[in-house]
């Protein structure tokens, strides 16, 4: 079997570097994309630019890395606060700018990497898309409320990763489509809020893409479409 490739969105950020750093000692040929410059070297990693706000740079880099068949495609991208803004705690809070900017990485950005790099998952073999998710995106489980636009977002793509898997199966019944939810982990999205996790529920990024790793190992095509949680449990929609 040729060595297994994937593509890796978010690899500038913590879970995403893990996870490509992960992929790539365990022999894979991994392209790691980032809006930034990844701030690493490793063997085995090809780096790439991709923009959500520039469809055509995601178009590029599945025309450029879709020469041959994909093995896996992990979209670790996500925004939870930035200039000016945070998670809503009530519905007053609400600004038409900031949740169209959560969306737009959250949920239309995995979207679009969907739309050109679905296409290009083995049809051989078993192949896997995933996405990371956000246990606050279950509408089954929210019992506190607020967090209005990262919790739309989040249950937004989980949404559509089941969608795509529908459609996927079509196409390869091998294939499977899921999203995940990787814990709370000590990175620029949590940092606000790292305060009020117990010490034993923050974990670093290479715990977490480890664990994911584990999950994405163990899935059958009976889990496509559905919404898993780094220890494997499955999550309410």
């Amino acid at each position: 079997m040729s060595a297994r490739r994937a593509v890796v969105f978010g690899a500038s950020g913590g879970v995403g570097g893990a996870f490509a750093r992960q992929l790539a000692r365990e022999g894979w040929d991994v392209h790691a994309g980032g809006r930034s410059e990844l701030g690493y070297a490793a063997e085995g990693i090809e780096p790439f630019h991709f923009d959500y706000a520039n469809e055509a740079s995601i178009a590029r880099a599945a025309e450029e890395i879709g020469r041959e068949p994909l093995d896996l495609v992990f979209v670790a991208t996500g925004i939870l606060h930035g200039e000016g803004f945070g998670p809503e705690k009530a519905w007053s809070m609400i600004d038409g700018a900031a949740m169209a900017q959560v969306l737009a990485v959250n949920t239309i950005g995995p979207a679009l990497v969907a739309k050109h790099f679905l296409g290009l998952l083995h049809r051989e073999r078993r192949s896997v898309f995933a996405a990371l998710g956000a246990r606050v995106g279950s509408i089954g489980d929210n019992r506190l409320g607020g967090w209005h636009s990262y919790r739309a977002s989040k249950a937004a793509l989980v949404m559509l990763v089941k969608d795509f898997a529908i459609e996927l199966a079509r196409r390869n019944p091998q294939a499977i489509a899921v999203t995940l939810h990787p814990g709370t982990v000590a990175t620029a999205l949590s940092a606000p809020f790292q305060g009020n996790v117990a010490d034993d529920k923050l974990f670093t990024p290479e715990f977490s893409a480890e664990r994911l790793r584990m999950v994405i190992d163990g899935l059958t095509q009976e889990d496509s479409g559905r919404h898993f949680a780094w220890d494997g449990a499955l999550i309410p929609d």
